[in-house]
C-alpha cells in the first residue's frame, strides 16, 4: 500500500518598501507579514525607483539597505526592486500575497494594485501604518539637525 502525502503549497509573501533609515515601522510591517505567510520575501526598492516614485534618493544605498533587511531573522529572502511595476517582482519572486500599509487601502494606488494582481490570484493584504515614525519624518529631522544655524545680522545703526 502506498501512502501519498499531498503537496502543501507554501504561501509566499512579498513586503516591498524602500527600507531607508530602517525604523520600527519597517519592523512592524515585516512582523505582520511574517505572521501571514510561510516564506517572507522583502522587496527593497532601488535608489532609482525611490527617486522616481518618492522624489528623493534614499540616504542609505540599496546594497546596504538589502543587507540590513536580509539580516532580520523573520525575512527569508530579499529582492531588489528595479522597476516600478510590482508585476515584474511577481514574475521574479512568485509570491501569492503582497503586503502594504493601510494608508494604501481604498486609495487609487491600492485599488490599482488589487486590480493588477486579481487575475493572478495574488492577495493584497494591508497592515496598520505606524503613525509615530516614518522615514520621511526621520529625513526631515536629520535635515533640520544638520542645517546651518541662521547667522544674526546686526541691524544698521
Amino acid at each position: 500500500m502506498s501512502v501519498v502525502t499531498p503537496m502543501v503549497r507554501k504561501v509566499v509573501g512579498y513586503a516591498p518598501g524602500a527600507y531607508d533609515l530602517f525604523h520600527v515601522g519597517h519592523l512592524n510591517v515585516l512582523r505582520h507579514a511574517r505572521e501571514r505567510c510561510d516564506v517572507l520575501v522583502a522587496g527593497v526598492v532601488s535608489d532609482e525607483m525611490c527617486e522616481l516614485t518618492k522624489g528623493v534618493r534614499p540616504f542609505v544605498p540599496l546594497e546596504e539597505r538589502m543587507e540590513i533587511v536580509r539580516s532580520i531573522d523573520i525575512v527569508d529572502a530579499v529582492h531588489a526592486e528595479t522597476t516600478p511595476d510590482k508585476l515584474d517582482a511577481w514574475h521574479e519572486v512568485g509570491f501569492s500575497r503582497i503586503f502594504k500599509g493601510d494608508d494604501w487601502r481604498g486609495s487609487s494606488k491600492g485599488r490599482a494594485l488589487e486590480e493588477r494582481f486579481a487575475p493572478y490570484g495574488v492577495e493584497v493584504v494591508y497592515f496598520p501604518y505606524t503613525m509615530h515614525t516614518s522615514s520621511t519624518q526621520l529625513r526631515r529631522a536629520l535635515t533640520a539637525a544638520v542645517a546651518p544655524a541662521p547667522v544674526a545680522v546686526p541691524a544698521p545703526a
